[in-house]
């Protein structure tokens, strides 16, 4: 059984663990012809890769990816992809005191209680350092998406650290990439730059986040009614990644609060086409896109890997403490925002390729 995999037509299956010689993914299912080389998918990686800033884990990798196949002259060939990144900053010896233990919140216990076996260092396969290789295929699917659809546009940031959140009157799309946070509110991320500092060297503790996923310019009509909704997959997409525990598309639990007169976006006919007073919807009705902006949110736990004494128990079943050494993010939601825009890219392709084959262009004319 493979559970190691995901995507239709666009298929991705990631491999490795955390301190093994390497880690990637084989990429199945893309068209030929699309220019991709490995300085292309750098790009995205260089986002995710530890050791950038004291906000993030001090593992220094290069992340460095390898394209061994599926690609010839510059072009994608049609054929499966197949790319590495190598391990180079493993500190195994970090974990020593973790081989009886089981760290709380961690999957240890689990990975235990299933396979009988488990790579401690590091997690082996529940590791964040997993995502990497999402990231890598990420950066193929961006490249597909930019050959059939040069407008989309697809940017993570994060909106709330712990309590804190954003001020949304003040979002500038601008200020993305202007911090370590990837916020797009220029004084949350002085604020929360501080708390983290805090956090980090006196509290021993880590927080968990909120990010969110916009996907703008995505044409209508991607996605299919039920079991191939678009808003399923990019939902199932996102809770796979580590430690999202939930994820909420357009209004999301909050239209739970609303009425059906305030909920529901209003349509008008516009000079190309229909337009919508606004997008409670998440750009996503039906299961089908309907040319609006995606809109993704997902929630990350704070790190489980702290310098706190936790109690836990062994393999044995022997009551114990436990401190999580070794170097790890106070905030994953931070490394986390590439990863949500790489599963965005992998499911968006993957929904254009099955609109592709089965409906061709869209069918329904309006106006």
């Amino acid at each position: 059984m493979s559970l190691n995999s995901f995507g239709h037509l666009f298929r991705v299956t990631t491999w490795g663990e955390s301190h093994g010689p390497a880690l990637g993914a084989t990429v199945d299912g893309c068209p030929p012809q699309v220019p991709v080389d490995a300085t292309m998918l750098q790009h995205w990686l260089d986002k995710r890769k530890p050791g950038q800033n004291k906000n993030t884990t001090q593992r220094k990798e290069p992340d460095a990816v390898e394209i061994l196949s599926g690609v010839f002259e510059g072009q994608t060939t049609g054929t499966p992809i197949q790319l590495m990144i190598r391990n180079t900053d493993q500190r195994s010896k970090d974990y020593g005191d973790i081989v009886e233990k089981f760290r709380p919140g961690h999957a240890d216990i689990t990975y235990w209680q299933k396979y009988g076996i488990r790579d401690y260092r590091g997690g082996g396969r529940s590791s964040a350092r997993e995502t990497a290789s999402r990231v890598a295929a990420g950066g193929i699917a961006r490249e597909a998406i930019k050959a059939m659809a040069p407008d989309v546009q697809i940017t993570g940031y994060m909106v709330q650290m712990g309590e804190k959140k954003i001020d949304r009157t003040k979002f500038d799309w601008d200020q993305i990439g202007q911090n370590d946070f990837w916020c797009p509110d220029a004084d949350a991320a002085v604020e929360w730059e501080s708390y983290l500092d805090w956090l980090r060297k006196d509290d021993h503790n880590s927080v968990g986040a909120v990010i969110e996923v916009v996907a703008r310019g995505v044409p209508a009509g991607i996605g299919a009614p039920v079991y191939g909704k678009l808003d399923t997959d990019l939902a199932a997409a996102m809770m796979s990644i580590n430690a999202v525990k939930g994820v909420e598309i357009g209004e999301g639990m909050a239209a739970a609060a609303l009425t059906g007169r305030d909920n529901a976006d209003e349509i008008f006919m516009g000079p190309n086409g229909p337009e919508y007073s606004s997008n409670h919807a998440g750009g996503i009705l039906g299961g089908i896109s309907t040319g609006q902006d995606l809109v993704v949110r997902f929630a990350v736990k704070p790190t489980s890997s702290i310098l706190t004494p936790r109690k836990t128990i062994t393999k044995s079943g022997t009551e114990t403490e436990i401190i999580t050494k070794g170097r790890h993010d106070p905030c994953v939601g931070i490394r986390a925002v590439p990863v949500g825009e790489a599963m965005m890219a992998c499911v968006v392709l993957d929904h254009m390729l099955l609109h592709r084959g089965q409906i061709g262009e869209n069918r329904g004319a309006i106006g």
